[in-house]
């Protein structure tokens, strides 16, 4: 099964990866079938956990990798393309997040940031907050087979799919970021459910536009690679780390944000 995987073009894997990371928003989104409420400990610290998983993929399957390139291309210091692209990926989301009208999973409608917000509906507005979380981890994912495809000695198809295992598991909570609060307003179930699971969308269509630059423009890789670290940070800084702790379980979301790190690290190391 590996070996037919391998097999595949990189537009082809990385579909398939974000089918998988569309999959686990889709079951952590399931949760509405069997509770109308989640228990806001769980919640926070499945969170934090995913913060964690989001900061070790930044750095051991982006960031990393990025400068690794950089070294081996002698037409920019070493640190130049890291530096470049992380910024670039969190000005890229912070212009986003003024511009595309959303709302975080835990605020009121007064709280809805973006142009012109109030003409939106509060399920669209939650769908809209969890797609722009999702845009920089599709993007990572198809970064990451893209570099693989171009043959960059520090990518690794193991490092790939441990990314894409890694995200996919920081997704679970997502999908029940979105349901939950819906479900508990009064939608139905399916209607929950299906804006829960619609958020992550937006994945394979990224992975697809990442493996596609990458491919085409190999002197960018690091750029490419860096630009989705920075992406990630802005999201996990903004809000998934705040999200995780206003709720007063601050040490929980801390400690979980330490063990999903500690995850993600040792997926990237032992299968990378």
């Amino acid at each position: 099964m590996m070996d037919t995987f391998i097999g595949l073009s990189p537009v082809q894997q990385a579909l398939i990866a974000t089918l998988f990371t569309w999959g686990m928003t889709a079951v952590g989104a399931a949760l509405v079938f069997t509770t109308k409420k989640v228990n806001q400990k769980l919640m926070d610290g499945m969170l934090g956990f995913a913060g964690g998983v989001m900061i070790a993929a930044s750095f051991w399957s982006l960031l990393a990798p990025s400068i690794e390139m950089a070294e081996q291309n002698s037409s920019f210091p070493s640190w130049f393309p890291a530096a470049v692209g992380f910024l670039l990926g969190g000005f890229f989301l912070w212009v986003a997040d003024k511009i595309i009208p959303h709302l975080h999973p835990s605020s009121s409608m007064k709280d809805a940031e973006g142009i012109n917000p109030a003409s939106k509906r509060r399920s669209t507005l939650l769908v809209f907050a969890i797609t722009l979380h999702n845009i920089p981890e599709g993007l990572a994912i198809g970064v990451a087979f893209g570099a693989v495809a171009a043959g960059m000695p520090s990518a690794t198809m193991a490092a790939a799919i441990a990314l894409a295992i890694g995200i996919g598991i920081q997704n679970f909570p997502e999908g029940t970021a979105v349901s939950m609060p819906l479900r508990r307003e009064g939608m139905s179930r399916r209607k929950s459910f299906f804006y829960g699971q619609l958020s992550a969308a937006v994945e394979p269509i990224s992975a697809v536009i990442g493996v596609i630059a990458v491919t085409t423009m190999q002197p960018m890789l690091p750029f490419a690679l860096s630009f989705a670290a920075g992406a990630m940070i802005f999201v996990v800084v903004e809000e998934v780390i705040p999200g995780s702790q206003e709720n007063g379980n601050k040490d929980l979301a801390s400690m979980c944000l330490m063990i999903g790190f500690a995850v993600m690290m040792i997926l990237d190391v032992a299968f990378g």
